[in-house]
């Protein structure tokens, strides 16, 4: 089998899984203990209130018909509207006002980990049982040790009190104006420079917070790639023919090297699906895992199923673009032993 029939493979198998993942959500949301009807009237509804409101919903229709209308409009992309916790509104228009917030803290937070952990960690790596591979070594494990919610809330502490901390520099008047720290990014002006920059100063510390637990990763198992890749055969092979020290870390150590750091990578994104619902709390990102947390919360069907179908599809496309990697990263993949 070839490395792309291999990956086409691994292509159809993601239909499965997102029929499975998006009838699961269904079991959970229309079987658990979530009552929308009881959050949109209160405790002290009368029957007849809580009948109606029911009709209205199509709760009371047989639980099949729910599980097809259900698929149906995930699966069109209708995702409706949300019922309780901003009811009447398009789930679209929900999506396109918190889900800039969460992007754009992820793409901060996946660039620090990637062009500043993995450096660090092939130059480790490359020079062990140095200075450098020991600071290295230890940064990352204190950095990794410490709890997000935790960093978050001394972040905050200190950036609210920084021209007493950080030998006078006032934080909110530096570059731009910032009234207040923990407040969402103005995501309406990214495309003007001082709209960039405002978004930008806005989501670093909270990026600062997730990138460094995930730089920590980056560090330590590139730090061991490089160091199993340089020992490998065709690496002495390598320097035995003669080849330059330059060629033979970018063409052998670092191209291998990168395979076990590709899963890393792509598994940042479901932290930051999960993992950030604490750091877009404690700095007021008020992104997708705070939009999630509060459908929760509020018992607010349509917009829990949609934001888990959503979920779905982009963890299912992390693993597609993980697989695609290893593709084109490894010629081995695919072959038959």
């Amino acid at each position: 089998m070839s490395r792309w029939s291999y990956f086409g493979k691994r292509l159809l198998m993601a239909i499965p899984v997102i029929l499975l993942g998006t009838t699961m959500t269904f079991v959970i949301v229309r079987l658990g203990p979530l009552n929308p009807v009881g959050a949109i009237l209160g405790p002290d509804a009368n029957p007849s209130a809580y009948e109606n409101i029911e009709r209205q919903l199509g709760l009371n229709q047989p639980l099949w018909e729910q599980y097809v209308d259900f698929m149906i409009d995930l699966f069109t992309f209708n995702l409706g509207q949300s019922w309780v916790y901003s009811r009447d509104t398009s789930t679209y228009d929900l999506l396109l006002t918190y889900a800039p917030r969460t992007l754009w803290l992820g793409l901060w937070s996946v660039l620090i980990a990637v062009f500043i952990g993995i450096p660090i960690g092939f130059y480790a790596g490359l020079h062990p049982n140095t200075l450098g591979d020991y600071t290295a070594s230890f940064s990352g494990i204190v950095w990794r040790a410490m709890p997000n919610f935790w960093l978050a809330v001394i972040v905050v502490a200190l950036l609210s009190n920084s021209e007493q901390y950080l030998f006078g520099l006032d934080w909110q008047t530096f570059l731009v104006d910032t009234p207040t720290i923990v407040t969402p990014p103005d995501m309406s002006e990214i495309t003007t420079p001082y709209g960039f920059l405002q978004a930008t100063k806005k989501i670093a510390p909270a990026a600062l917070v997730l990138g460094s637990s995930l730089m920590a990763n980056e560090v330590r198992i590139g730090r061991t790639a490089v160091l199993e890749t340089i020992n490998s055969n065709y690496v002495e092979t390598a320097k035995a023919k003669g080849l330059p020290g330059r060629t033979i870390v970018w063409k052998h150590i670092f191209r291998n090297a990168m395979i076990p750091l590709v899963p890393v990578i792509t598994n940042e994104v479901f932290i930051l699906i999960g993992g950030s619902v604490l750091v877009e709390t404690v700095f007021a990102i008020n992104g997708l895992g705070y939009l999630f947390f509060q459908a929760t919360i509020q018992a607010d069907l349509p917009l829990v199923g949609s934001l888990m179908f959503i979920f779905i599809l982009l963890i299912v496309g992390v693993n597609i673009l993980q697989d695609l990697l290893y593709t084109i990263i490894d010629p081995r993949v695919g072959y038959e032993q």
